[in-house]
C-alpha cells in the first residue's frame, strides 16, 4: 500500500477488507440518526453555544477589518494568551513569540505534530481505543502505530504493558488526556512513567488536552508540568470544547522551541494560518474568571449523570467517565457482544445513535472492545432525559 491516501484510510479504519474506502462511523450513525428521528449522541459536539460576548467579538473584528490571513504563527494577542492561560492554571511558563502556535483546530496541530516529529521506521505510541485521527496521521507519516490497551472499567494501562510497549524505535507518544472516547483521567503515577520511558527511549510527548477544563474531580494535570517534561513535551488543545465553540476551529501548540519550529514547517504548509476575527475572541475567553471554568465542567456532570441514569436503567453497564463528553457502557451486560452491529439497529430500535468503541481500535483492540459504546452528553438537558427515557427502555426492545 504506497498511496499516501491509503495510508491515511487504513489508519483511520477506513479501508475494507477489499480495499473500498468507506465513510466514517460519524457519517454513518448521523446518517441512521436524520433516517429515524433519533438524537444523536453520536458525534461529540454540543447543540447550543459558548458565551454571546464571545460572539459580539468575532462580529466586532470582521466588521473592524479582521477578514484577512492571520500571521502563520497566530494572532500575538491569542499566542500572549495562551501563554498567559498555561501559566494561570499549571505554572508553566512560555515564551509566547517562540514556544507557542495557533493551529486550526487541535487536529491540525496533532497532524502537524506527527508529520514533523515522526517517519518510516519510527514507531508511534498511542492508548487503545484512540482517537482516530492519531491513526490516519501515524499512516499517513509512514511510521508504525503501536498501542497500549486501556481496560475497562477504569481505562488506566497497565504499567508493564505500557514499558513494554516502547522500544528503541519509539519516537512520539500521544497522550490524549482526558481521554477520548473511554472519559478516563491519567493518574499521576501514569503520567509520570510515560515522562520516565519517554526519557528512557529519548521520545517526544504530544499530549491531546482539548478537555483540559471538562473534568469532574481533580483538577485536570498536564503532562509539561510533571518533573522532567517539559523539555519534551509538545501540549495540544483548542478553544472548541472548552467554550462550546467546535466549529471555530481554533487550536494551539506548546512547547520547546526547537520541537515547536520544527512542527511550524509543517504547519505553515497545510492551513498557513486560518479563523482571524475568532482568535481575538477566543484570546478573550481565556482570560474569563476562574468561575466560568468551573461552572463548565459542573454543568457537564450534571448532563453525565441525567444520561448514566438511563443508560442504567436500560440494564447497560455503565462506566462513569472522569472527563470530556462521553461515556461508556457495555452492552454486554444484555447479552450483546456486538456493539457496532446494535449502534446501527438503535436509531430505529429506540431512536437513540451512539457509537461502537471498536472503530477506535486495531483489529485485537476491536475484539477486545466490541460490546461497548460511546454515548455523547454533550446536549441540551432536555435531549438527555428524552434520551435517557428512550434509552432505558432498550431492554425490552432487543
Amino acid at each position: 500500500m504506497t498511496s499516501a491516501w491509503q495510508r491515511t484510510a487504513a489508519g483511520a479504519n477506513l479501508l475494507g477488507a477489499d480495499g473500498r474506502l468507506g465513510v466514517t462511523i460519524f457519517e454513518e450513525m448521523t446518517g441512521l440518526a436524520a433516517r429515524h428521528g433519533a438524537v444523536n449522541l453520536g458525534q461529540g459536539f454540543p447543540d447550543e453555544d459558548g458565551p454571546a460576548a464571545m460572539m459580539e467579538a468575532v462580529r466586532a473584528a470582521v466588521l473592524a477589518g479582521a477578514n484577512q490571513y492571520a500571521p502563520g504563527q497566530g494572532l500575538p494577542v491569542l499566542r500572549e494568551a495562551v501563554a498567559a492561560h498555561q501559566e494561570r492554571f499549571y505554572g508553566i511558563r512560555l515564551d509566547p513569540a517562540r514556544e507557542v502556535i495557533i493551529s486550526t483546530g487541535a487536529t491540525e496541530g496533532i497532524a502537524a505534530a506527527v508529520l514533523a516529529l515522526a517517519g518510516p521506521g519510527d514507531q508511534v505510541l498511542t492508548f487503545e481505543p484512540f482517537y482516530d485521527s492519531y491513526g490516519a496521521m501515524i499512516a499517513l507519516a509512514g511510521a508504525e502505530h503501536t498501542t497500549v490497551p486501556l481496560h475497562a472499567p477504569s481505562f488506566q494501562p497497565d504499567p508493564a504493558q505500557l514499558e513494554a510497549a516502547f522500544g528503541p524505535r519509539t519516537r512520539v507518544v500521544i497522550v490524549n488526556n482526558p481521554h477520548n472516547p473511554t472519559g478516563a483521567v491519567f493518574s499521576r503515577e501514569t503520567l509520570s512513567q510515560i515522562v520516565s520511558l519517554a526519557a528512557r527511549h529519548d521520545a517526544v510527548i504530544v499530549t491531546d488536552e482539548v478537555y483540559e477544563h471538562l473534568v469532574f474531580g481533580a483538577p485536570h494535570l498536564p503532562v509539561a508540568s510533571l518533573p522532567g517534561a517539559a523539555e519534551r513535551t509538545v501540549t495540544v488543545s483548542s478553544a472548541g470544547k472548552t467554550f462550546s465553540f467546535t466549529g471555530w476551529k481554533v487550536g494551539w501548540v506548546a512547547g520547546p522551541e526547537e520541537l515547536v519550529a520544527r512542527i511550524r514547517t509543517i504547519k505553515q504548509f497545510l492551513t498557513y494560518s486560518s479563523g482571524t476575527p475568532f482568535q481575538a475572541a477566543v484570546a478573550g475567553g481565556l482570560g474569563y474568571p476562574d468561575e466560568f471554568f468551573s461552572d463548565t465542567a459542573a454543568a457537564l456532570r450534571s448532563k453525565r449523570d441525567i444520561l448514566a441514569e438511563g443508560l442504567r436503567a436500560s440494564g447497560l453497564e455503565v462506566y462513569v467517565p472522569e472527563g470530556t463528553y462521553f461515556i461508556t457502557a457495555d452492552a454486554a451486560a444484555l447479552g450483546v457482544d456486538d456493539a457496532l452491529g446494535l449502534a446501527r439497529r438503535l436509531p430505529e430500535l429506540v431512536g437513540v445513535a451512539a457509537i461502537p468503541v471498536s472503530v477506535f481500535c486495531h483489529a485485537e483492540g476491536a475484539a477486545r472492545t466490541r460490546s461497548l459504546l460511546r454515548f455523547a452528553f454533550c446536549k441540551k438537558e432536555p435531549v438527555l432525559h428524552e434520551a435517557a427515557g428512550r434509552i432505558a427502555r432498550m431492554a425490552s426492545v432487543l
